[in-house]
């Protein structure tokens, strides 16, 4: 039972998760960048390279058809230099800007933005060699060691057979104008890196769930750290005790605020005590406002003589009210017709009371039929 115990075997929780991001752990694959990265080069390669080589090709044209008194001028080369890089950057920028985007997109996409000062922290205990042993020969070292020759082995497929297709071109670009063979070879590149970074895809499709299921498998808990950061969170059972005593407490006072506006409080006559409120412009049937038990019980009685509440004593009507309904819920059906004889008594010796007339006789309440609890 103890080795059970220790297995991490539970989820991990929302505040270990928070915490692991913290120390920079998410989920990363080294392999959906890379296939990111190459997909993004090769379709702007493929699609601009064209244009791109005539640029070159006009670039170089123009930067080695120098003047010989612009190139013996003092001060000429550094600023024929800045200009050609300045050129050559710009020629080439939608293919890095297409990487560069690439490059931060791929990661973001299973992991999502994380930023961890944490993670930039040096750890020493990677310096260690059986450390480092350890983690070539681990399970992960071996599924690593998979991927990598997966990946020789799919793109030197892929590239065996692209080149065998791409030979017939390859060998016609000697036929062709400089500028017209430099513009087809680049898009050439640019088709043949689309078609391996396709295999690389591949094995991004397989390593993006593998490296979701170890993220969640590094991060599983045992059943002791699950309950040790529930006590953390929610407090001991002593305090949340206490917390919802204090709920307990103040839901009383609440309660006991609404005694006074009662219509009547039916008792048992000691152990029991419910208050009722009827308006009959708000509501279908009298709502119970207040109920309680001993020493509750008498504290509603007490408010109730204060405040000249009347106070009828009902005890089957006072068990059933306080057994099967809710403080501001409506009295159930089957008490209506018990409940209405309390009310009607009230309204009696109210009218009695103003007249100034002796209070009538207190009637007998009929047995209630037991209700189901709302």
């Amino acid at each position: 039972m103890a080795d059970n115990a220790a297995e991490r075997t539970e989820r991990a929780t929302p505040k270990r998760l928070d915490e692991a991001r913290k120390k920079g752990q998410v989920p990363r694959s080294t392999e959906l960048s890379t296939a990111a990265v190459c997909i993004a080069a090769a379709v702007a390669i493929y699609s601009l390279g064209h244009m791109a080589a005539g640029q070159f090709a006009d670039f170089m044209h123009d930067s080695l058809s120098l003047r010989p008194e612009a190139v013996m001028a003092e001060g000429a080369i550094w600023p024929a230099l800045t200009t050609a890089g300045a050129r050559a950057l710009w020629i080439i920028l939608p293919i890095l800007g297409a990487t560069f985007f690439a490059a931060l997109a791929a990661p973001i996409a299973i992991g999502g933005w994380n930023f961890s000062g944490q993670a930039l922290m040096p750890q020493f205990s990677r310096l260690n060699p059986a450390s480092g042993i350890g983690r070539m020969f681990s399970a992960r070292g071996v599924v690593e060691l998979g991927k990598g020759l997966a990946k020789v082995g799919v793109i030197g497929v892929i590239a065996w057979v692209l080149l065998k297709a791409l030979t017939p071109e390859l060998m016609g670009l000697s036929t062709e104008p400089v500028n017209n063979a430099i513009g087809h070879a680049v898009s050439l590149a640019g088709y043949a890196l689309l078609v391996l970074a396709c295999g690389l895809a591949i094995i991004a499709m397989v390593d993006v769930p593998y490296q979701l299921w170890q993220h969640a498998k590094d991060l599983r808990m045992t059943r002791e750290e699950v309950k040790e950061e529930y006590k953390e969170s929610e407090g001991s059972p002593e305090t949340r005790g206490r917390i919802r005593e204090a709920q307990r407490a103040l839901s009383r006072g609440r309660m006991l605020q609404d005694v006074p506006r009662a219509d009547v409080v039916v008792t048992n006559p000691t152990h029991f005590a419910v208050a009722l409120r009827y308006d009959e412009k708000k509501n279908r049937a009298p709502i119970v406002v207040a109920k309680g038990t001993e020493l509750l019980a008498l504290k509603i009685r007490e408010i109730a003589g204060e405040h000249g509440v009347p106070v009828i004593e009902a005890p089957p009507l006072a068990r059933a009210l306080h057994k099967s309904v809710e403080i501001g819920h409506e009295v159930p059906a089957a008490l209506y017709v018990t409940v209405a004889q309390v009310l009607t008594y009230v309204y009696q010796l109210k009218a009695a009371r103003e007249r100034g007339a002796a209070p009538p006789p207190t009637p007998s309440f009929e047995q209630p039929a037991p209700p189901t609890k709302q």
